[in-house]
């Protein structure tokens, strides 16, 4: 079918800039795991831990530049959603791709807020339920997005910079040890056939584990509708986030590795902190500075987690996939208001139930699946007559590539489940199972009547 037919009252407006989309994507990748990360990387690869950034980089730009593709062809707030019923006209999977893209948001978010609430709760003394202040925070949060996209992309763009400010600081304080150590150096057991010496499975593994702090480039695609000249704008910010991250990240692995031997600094609950000290022991009250960037850090991927949800819920109501209802845009404020408030009550909910941190790890593999459904569907439409051409067109075999690179790493997340002697290994596959099943269910029970394929 051709689509439904709307006025401009039901449309959002146009109003982020290149560079803004950049800086949604980066605050996107960047949080506060890679403050645990390092270390974690740091005991497989040793010194040539930013070997792990590299690789790791280069596979998630696979899947990053068909996105950049996608998002110059169809900059609609659908994102995944859409592009997937436009490729393969199957309403059962571009629901299930929605709603898997959703809920990786959803229960980043509601952990996140958790986490946030424990540490005010801890350490500034605020006497509230840890649950009530993760929800009051989710109202915050939502108050900010109803207010509209401006003001959204001004906090974003703030917490941004409090997230970049404490990953320059480390590496401005340790940059007077670069160059002290081997930087090719590793564990005696990463030794062996590859790049310098360092065996290509242990560089693997690496890229493996530091694959997902490149994870948060594909929710451009669903502000994609709010974005001037997305045809170039779209591909500028997604591949100059992606870029810019992994600087910083390699610029932070080295620092880290020439401050602290990679031994101890794979030992530590907070590595990165433990460099700050080492590196600044002038600097008094570090902990409580990097504990407020902590918190902004993971403030700003609850934002940009329920910025994108709502995006989503709206988009896929305009293609008919949800109520038509959920599709409504404020007269005043220009936002998804309805969508907004409807997931205000799921990540309550979540907050609510608890138990989400698991959910979380599923997601993981959801969006995984969802990258690889994205990839097929750029190679189909590439392939297919008549489909207009975007302003940043990628060859065929950068989907195909991107296509079996996440599905190499589903396999081999799954595999180790299977493998595992840890049952705990087995929860994140099976609940990604659980979700896509009941995806299913509940597409089957509000089974859309009216689907858009082009929604011009």
């Amino acid at each position: 079918m051709s689509g439904h037919s709307s006025d401009d009252s039901s449309k959002l407006v146009q109003t982020i800039g290149p560079w803004q989309i950049l800086f949604y994507g980066l605050g996107s990748m960047l949080g506060a795991g890679v403050y645990v990360l390092i270390g974690k990387a740091a005991g497989v690869l040793g010194n040539a831990v930013w070997l792990a950034f590299v690789a790791a980089m280069i596979a998630a730009l696979l899947t990053g530049l068909s996105y950049a593709s996608v998002g110059s062809r169809y900059p609609k707030a659908g994102g995944a959603a859409y592009v997937t019923q436009r490729a393969y006209r199957k309403p059962w999977l571009s629901y299930t791709v929605g709603i898997a893209v959703m809920m990786s948001g959803l229960t980043s978010m509601a952990t996140g807020l958790q986490a946030i609430a424990e540490s005010l709760v801890t350490h500034a003394g605020i006497a509230l339920p840890v649950k009530l202040l993760a929800v009051l925070l989710a109202l915050m949060v939502g108050a900010v997005i109803y207010r509209g996209i401006r003001e959204s992309m001004w906090v974003n763009l703030f917490c941004t910079f409090v997230e970049v400010g404490g990953l320059l600081f480390i590496i401005a304080v340790g940059a007077k040890f670069w160059g002290g150590v081997d930087y090719w150096e590793v564990p005696p057991q990463a030794a062996g056939v590859g790049i310098a010496g360092i065996s290509m499975v242990v560089i693997l593994q690496g890229a493996v584990l530091t694959f997902f702090s490149f994870i948060g480039f594909e929710d451009i695609l669903n502000v994609s509708e709010e974005v001037k000249e997305p045809r170039k704008s779209i591909p500028f910010g997604l591949v100059g986030a992606m870029i810019a991250a992994t600087v910083i990240y390699m610029a932070v692995a080295i620092t880290a590795v020439s401050v602290i031997p990679w031994s101890e600094l794979s030992t530590s609950s907070a590595p990165l902190m433990e460099v700050a000290k080492r590196a600044a022991p002038w600097f008094g009250g570090i902990d409580r500075v990097y504990l407020f960037i902590t918190i902004f850090s993971i403030g700003n991927t609850a934002l940009l987690n329920y910025l994108m949800g709502s995006r989503l819920l709206y988009g896929m109501s305009r293609q008919g996939l949800m109520p038509k209802w959920m599709g409504r845009v404020h007269p005043v404020r220009r936002t998804p208001h309805v969508a907004v408030g409807v997931l205000f009550l799921i990540v309550t909910g979540l907050i609510v139930i608890g138990g989400v941190k698991q959910l979380a790890e599923a997601t993981a593999l959801l969006l995984l699946s969802v990258f690889v459904v994205v990839n097929l569907a750029l190679l189909v439409l590439k392939f297919r007559k008549n489909e207009a051409r975007g302003g940043f067109e990628v060859p065929w075999i950068v989907p195909v590539l991107g296509a079996i690179v996440c599905s190499i790493l589903i396999i081999s997340r799954i595999q180790g489940a299977i493998t595992s002697p840890d049952p705990a290994m087995r929860t994140a596959p099976i609940v990604a199972a659980a979700v896509i099943v009941a995806s299913l269910i509940l597409h089957r029970i509000l089974k859309p009547v009216e689907v858009v394929v082009h929604e011009e």
